[in-house]
């Protein structure tokens, strides 16, 4: 299995992470990560439940001490081979996936406690309480500044605790899984919110997410990562359209894999050669074909299948698929309205421009 050696080269980078490698006991955590954010840059962290995300997280901000590699914040070592500046010098803001608020505080206290060290110097406290207030402006909360945590709601804690991240200006924000505790419908509106807050404030952020959905949908970039590693980072549509593994394309969604061997410059499928350019002859490959590839074609097409099932989704419709050359069913989404019933024989085609050949992995 390969890994990127370098990360992509950025100038000047807001936060440069080389060689970073932790260990809890005989369990690798981090093993040599190297990442590169620039100023303004919103990236995903993205991976399984324990992959690493959130310890790396936790080493920027100083929580946890990689035993191997540099951190860089604006050019500064704050991290090198097991020592490193302490978290409240790193001018870092970290928001917990619980938001983690003060209950006997009002949401003001909450906000202004946010406010410490470097940020406060030389303000008043009447100035700290306007930087507090105009923090909570930002999130639109100024109204609630003098209520108590357990009368807010979920998305309104969850924006206290982005504005008391936000409070001390820091020069990176890392966010933990910060929509984890909410419901879909409040999830996607407090996303959104999110998201504009942290546009108009220009903050460097790292959101750690194991949803797909969440990274393509948030981030200019994303790191995927796993088993400590970073195995590629690049935009959404590079990692969507361009993986550099089948793990890359399975993270993104549903794949069909199918193993074979490269002849005359081709992999043989039951939807017939796919081109190989490039791989050697007799090479073991391992061809991905995402549902959206495969196409419905007239019922004479030289691939054939049937309908074995119908699942209505609302807006759509999934299809289970018995085709010939697959040993286990295809499953393809479709309008609601598709007229393709059970029992029904139907033709395939293959768009070749949307299948990802690998070489076959033993990891």
């Amino acid at each position: 299995m390969t890994h990127p050696a370098e990360p992509p080269a950025i100038d000047p980078p807001r936060l440069a992470l080389r060689g970073i490698g932790l260990r809890f006991g005989a369990v690798r955590a981090l093993a040599d990560v190297s990442l590169q954010v620039g100023p303004g840059e919103i990236l995903a962290l993205l991976g399984d439940s324990g992959c690493g995300k959130s310890t790396l997280l936790r080493a920027i901000a100083g929580l946890e001490q990689p035993e191997t590699g540099t951190i860089h914040l604006d050019g500064t070592l704050v991290s090198e081979d097991g020592r490193g500046v302490a978290p409240e010098a790193r001018g870092v803001g970290l928001m917990f996936q619980d938001y983690a608020l003060f209950p006997h505080l009002t949401v003001a206290e909450n906000v202004r406690f946010g406010l410490h060290g470097k940020s406060l110097q030389g303000k008043s406290a009447a100035e700290a309480r306007a930087l507090a207030h105009a923090r909570l402006e930002q999130v639109g909360l100024a109204d609630r500044a003098k209520s108590y945590p357990g009368t807010l709601s979920g998305g309104e804690s969850q924006r206290v605790a982005l504005a008391r991240a936000l409070a001390p200006g820091p020069r990176v924000l890392l966010l933990d899984e910060p929509f984890s505790n909410l419901d879909r419908r409040t999830r996607d509106r407090v996303r959104d919110d999110t998201l504009a807050v942290l546009r108009a404030s220009g903050a460097t952020t790292l959101l750690v997410t194991h949803d797909p959905e969440e990274a393509l949908g948030f981030a200019d970039r994303i790191a995927l990562m796993r088993r400590g590693r970073i195995v590629q980072v690049g935009t959404g549509p590079d990692l969507y359209h361009r993986p550099a593994t089948p793990f890359v394309a399975h993270f993104f969604g549903e794949c069909v894999e199918i193993e074979a061997t490269c002849r005359d410059g081709a992999v043989a499928t039951p939807f017939g050669p796919v081109p190989a350019p490039g791989r050697a002859e007799g090479a073991a490959l391992t061809l991905c074909l995402r549902p959206e590839a495969i196409r419905f074609d007239a019922p004479d097409a030289p691939l054939r299948a049937v309908v074995r099932a119908r699942r209505f989704l609302g807006a759509s419709a999934l299809l289970t698929l018995a085709a010939e050359g697959f040993p286990a069913p295809l499953r393809l989404s479709v309008p609601a309205d598709d007229p393709r019933r059970e029992g029904e024989t139907v033709g395939l085609s293959l768009d070749r421009t949307r299948c990802f050949i690998f070489a076959s992995e033993t990891d």
